[in-house]
């Protein structure tokens, strides 16, 4: 069986849905497929980006304009990247989409309600109190994929089993791309 190419994998939804656990389940299964991985996480390159973040229109815009430059950047040099990123808005991804052939959008689902208990960072709390206006699914929408490759509930599925969902579909995906490569001798 051909290895899958590198690719681009965004994990997409309400904050506190599920992202980063599974981003953690997701990386391990991609490296055993021989994958070279790196996992963008925005909050951590949020402080690098954006040291003392805003979150104001413009900075959303030029800090996801950035992730997927970088990312475009490093799937083109054989890297698989997993961004586990909000991204609420669709242009966003869609931008992303443009710049890397390879991609692969999971939309991570979980009403509100759930996301909001499971907030151990408190981002709605904070959102809830004022001291931040910009929450996606409270004060800022968040515009969920139209059409992804992958839709995981996790409300239903565990993260290793989300995982397994992308895995099969990165390998299903891109398996005809890699069988069509030119071969020299």
């Amino acid at each position: 069986m051909t290895q899958p190419q590198a690719c681009a994998i965004w994990l997409t939804g309400l904050p506190a849905s599920g992202k980063s656990t599974i981003a953690a389940a997701l990386r391990p299964q991609l490296e055993q497929l021989k994958l070279s991985v790196e996992v963008f996480e925005s909050d951590a390159l949020r402080r690098v980006l954006t040291p003392t973040p805003t979150y104001s229109l413009a900075e959303r815009d030029l800090f996801y304009r950035a992730l997927a430059f970088m990312g475009a950047r490093l799937v083109a040099h054989g890297v698989t990247v997993i961004f586990d990123a909000t991204a609420s808005k669709r242009a966003y991804r869609d931008f992303a989409r443009g710049l890397i052939p390879r991609f692969i959008e999971v939309a991570v689902e979980c009403p509100l309600g759930l996301a909001m208990q499971r907030d151990y960072k408190g981002t709605y709390l904070r959102g809830q109190r004022g001291d931040s206006s910009t929450v996606p699914g409270i004060q800022d929408p968040y515009e969920a994929p139209l059409n992804p490759e992958v839709r995981v509930d996790t409300t239903q599925l565990l993260a290793t089993d989300a995982a397994r969902a992308v895995v099969e579909v990165v390998k299903e995906k891109f398996k005809e791309e890699s069988t069509h490569r030119p071969q020299f001798s």
